[in-house]
């Protein structure tokens, strides 16, 4: 019997179901089956339930497999055709900008029912293509054509940081350590075997002073969304679904030399005051915090931005164990980007069901004791786009 939950306002956005597909090197899958695997898990469970649009996050797509059009090919290939289907992107935000697109919609009455996809193949091209595509996130004129990539960026930044606030080298150890314990018991994850801080000071550099556990692997995944307002929930729910209570997008300057202040993450912190605000609630009320870590650099910057950790401090809530997921403000539960895979668009979406799972208490060994509330936040570039959620569990009565 589906469990009674409190009345709800019609025009409440609700995550009924998640989808999650392992992320890796999916060689042998393309981009449309990868997509389609993860519709289906969204929608099991919940035939009743007609999507009315598809939402699709994707950053790479047009560069390395020469594919526009990417959500109406998605929705044909998913038997569902004729819906609304557009792409959104936002590079590395762009699951986040989907999904508030579609929360939009929603709470417009425009759509009653909505699937939020993100989805990236990179496997079938080679390292060159992918990092000059990943670059594209970059300010070509400015950035890009001298050969700044995303690593470059994050190196830039770490350096600064670790200058600034006289920080010891290994200083953000702890994010690459946390982030891989959490992905051994993480069925979607790509690397599922713990890292020891040994290993982590030992291992080769990849862009001073980043090194090769700093930064996360580029791989294939899809994840799914299906979200509904709540005057279009069906009697019979498979699990209990999960509220959205904030959502917003800020921006800055792309090219990393023209942001004012590039360690205080503007647009980070803005969209997350912002979406902290609409909800009603102060960090210290934040259960877990689903983090952008497509570089360690960005986990204490995060961390800082969001009001969890003083400017400069962020490294040491890793250092000290409290973002384990029993610690003050758990993140990374899953593993996050670094252990899970990075994804492109796709990350924000993965963000969102894993923070979905935790509320709805299905998260098996990395469970949040007593989550109620999540944060999912991803960046786009060198953080020149934000986009902020906050989620809730619903109760029952």
């Amino acid at each position: 019997m589906s469990p009674t939950l409190n009345p709800l306002p019609p025009n409440e956005v609700l995550i009924l179901g998640v989808g999650l597909t392992p992320v890796g090197e999916h060689w042998e899958r393309s981009i449309r089956e990868l997509a389609l695997e993860a519709l289906l898990k969204a929608r099991q469970g919940l035939p009743q339930l007609q999507p009315q649009a598809l939402y699709v996050a994707n950053m790479l797509s047009a560069a390395l497999a020469g594919q526009s059009q990417l959500a109406t090919l998605l929705a044909d290939f998913a038997g569902l055709r004729g819906i609304e289907a557009l792409t959104v992107e936002a590079a590395g935000a762009s699951g986040g900008a989907a999904f508030r697109q579609a929360l939009l919609a929603l709470r417009s009455g425009a759509v009653s029912v909505a699937l939020v996809l993100g989805v990236e193949k990179v496997t079938d091209r080679t390292a060159a293509k992918v990092e000059a595509a990943l670059a594209a996130s970059t300010d070509a004129d400015y950035e890009a054509v001298h050969g700044v990539t995303p690593a470059v960026q994050a190196a830039l930044l770490m350096r600064r940081y670790l200058h600034e606030h006289n920080a010891p080298p290994d200083a953000l150890a702890g994010f690459s350590l946390t982030a891989h314990a959490n992905a051994v018991s993480a069925e979607h994850a790509m690397y599922r075997r713990a890292l020891k801080a040994e290993a982590y000071r030992g291992a080769p550099p990849l862009c001073e002073p980043l090194n090769m556990f700093d930064a996360a692997p580029v791989a294939d995944g899809a994840a799914a969304l299906l979200l509904a307002r709540a005057d279009a929930l069906p009697p019979e729910l498979p699990a209990l679904p999960v509220r959205v209570i904030g959502s917003a997008v800020a921006t800055t300057a792309v090219a990393l030399h023209d942001q004012p202040d590039p360690l205080s993450l503007p647009a980070a912190a803005a969209s997350a005051r912002q979406a902290m605000q609409q909800a009603g609630v102060k960090a210290e009320q934040i259960d877990l915090f689903e983090l952008h870590d497509i570089f360690s650099i960005y986990a204490a910057l995060s961390l800082e931005a969001a009001g969890f950790a003083e400017r400069g401090l962020g490294w040491k809530l890793a250092a000290e164990g409290a973002v384990s997921h029993q610690g003050r403000i758990p993140i990374c539960t899953f593993g996050g980007s670094k252990a899970r895979g990075d994804t492109g668009g796709a990350t924000g979406i993965y963000q969102l069901g894993e923070v979905a799972l935790q509320l709805r208490g299905e998260a098996g060994e990395n469970q949040v004791p007593g989550a109620r509330i999540g944060m999912a936040q991803c960046l786009g570039g060198a953080a020149a786009t934000a986009v902020t959620h906050l989620l809730q569990r619903v109760e029952v009565v």
